[in-house]
């Protein structure tokens, strides 16, 4: 019932949105005169903005045509070159990198938005790495016969997307997929796997929520793991090829995230308001870009759902040494030559200072001069990996680790 609720209500606001949007147009036409006097500007306005709020939005694409480094701009060529029923391996690379240049698997989060969402960080990152990046599945769009994705699941296909790139890359996981990053690093360090990544960088995850808990972690804390799966998951209807799959809504974990800071989200429409009303399209259009980005979201499974609020939220399964996958406990020990980098926002309010930082305890067989911590200040969790502050201050840093503890290619038998 939840999602055929939303689906009508989706069906009537998307037509709303389409006939506020031919308003909008009406109402600024230079060949009519309401637009230049009494409240024309301002209806039309408030008419784009409304139109702008309640359009459906699909996947975006990452739309990184060039990346300029060295003085030179050279053209960006991304490729599927992994495909997975729950996920693909998406690659970019350019001409301009030279022929040893790190190459780096940037995990994406699966938690409600497309992997579209650290555009910024690929572009950044591309600059001197060949980057790839997990392109996780709207699970709405998989078909049942596909089977379930749990969080076994997760960190099985994080290996196989290593094994696919070969020895010697660096792993650069961004908020949620911290975990399971550092899960794979652990077993494949325990296998001594030629795969395993030569460093894990971990920027504003939640390893160990008992430090600093945020508002997001006293929500999974204060209801039983019964109450999610009664209230939040729902499933796929029939009008997906995903029809019948138990899922958590993308458009929940949007409603959520939205009400954490509904003042500003408010303000910052209430900003593009205003700008379109003083006639500045390029003010209101670095919003209306933001904002494309962030509604636009994706449904999780509910397996990987529930036993993410589980392991991760409620139990803390990792750094209690409790974390099972497939049947084996993870021994984060284990990690022996993969050198960490916790990155942490000072402002962050997903993920508190320390809950990242917790994974360079865990490692107690890696070498002191193997784990380095970064606290980023001034920045909030967005920031962390997109913005002008992570371009300039973070990614050099992250960039530098990456070339202090490349991994040399073990030498072949003559």
């Amino acid at each position: 019932m939840l999602y055929n609720a939303y689906e009508l209500q989706r069906t009537m606001l998307s037509g709303a949105a389409a006939w506020a949007s031919v308003g909008a147009e009406l109402l600024s036409n230079p060949a009519l005169p309401m637009g230049y006097f009494g409240f024309g500007p301002v209806m039309a306005s408030a008419l784009d903005v409304f139109a702008h709020a309640a359009a459906p939005r699909g996947k975006p694409a990452f739309d990184i045509e060039n990346v300029t480094t060295g003085g030179k701009s050279y053209p960006v060529t991304e490729s599927i070159v992994l495909r997975r029923p729950f996920g693909d391996l998406i690659r970019f690379t350019h001409p301009g990198l030279a022929k040893d240049a790190p190459k780096l698997l940037v995990v994406a989060p699966m938690s409600g938005h497309f992997a579209t969402l650290l555009r910024g960080t690929v572009a950044r990152m591309l600059e001197s790495c060949e980057v790839y990046i997990t392109d996780w599945a709207d699970a709405k769009l998989v078909p049942a016969e596909a089977g379930r994705f749990d969080l076994d699941d997760y960190i099985d296909y994080v290996i196989g997307f290593l094994e696919h790139i070969g020895p010697g890359a660096h792993m650069l996981a961004v908020c949620q997929p911290s975990v399971p990053a550092f899960a794979a690093a652990a077993i494949m360090g325990k296998q001594e796997h030629p795969c395993r990544p030569a460093t894990l960088t971990m920027m504003g995850g939640p390893v160990d929520t008992r430090e600093a808990p945020t508002s997001v972690n006293d929500v999974a804390m204060q209801q039983p793991l019964s109450w999610f799966e009664n209230n939040v998951i729902a499933t796929v209807p029939l009008n997906y090829p995903g029809a019948g799959r138990r899922v958590y809504p993308g458009f929940l974990q949007l409603a959520g995230f939205m009400a954490m800071n509904l003042g500003n989200h408010m303000m910052s429409h209430y900003g593009m308001f205003k700008h379109l009303v003083s006639g500045d399209g390029e003010g209101a259009a670095s919003t209306k870009a933001f904002y494309d980005e962030y509604r636009s979201v994706c449904d999780m499974t509910a397996d990987y759902y529930l036993q993410t609020i589980e392991h991760v939220f409620q139990k803390h399964s990792l750094p209690k040494g409790e974390f099972v996958h497939r049947g084996e406990r993870i021994d984060p020990s284990a990690i022996r030559d993969t050198a960490l980098l916790a990155v942490e926002g000072e402002r962050d309010d997903i993920s508190g200072i320390g809950q990242t930082k917790a994974a360079l305890k865990l490692a107690t067989h890696l070498p002191d001069d193997s784990k380095k911590y970064l606290l980023a200040e001034n920045v909030g969790h967005y920031g962390i990996f997109n913005g002008s502050k992570w371009r300039t201050r973070i990614a050099p840093v992250l960039k530098d680790w990456m070339r202090q503890h490349a991994r040399k290619p073990a030498k072949t038998a003559a």
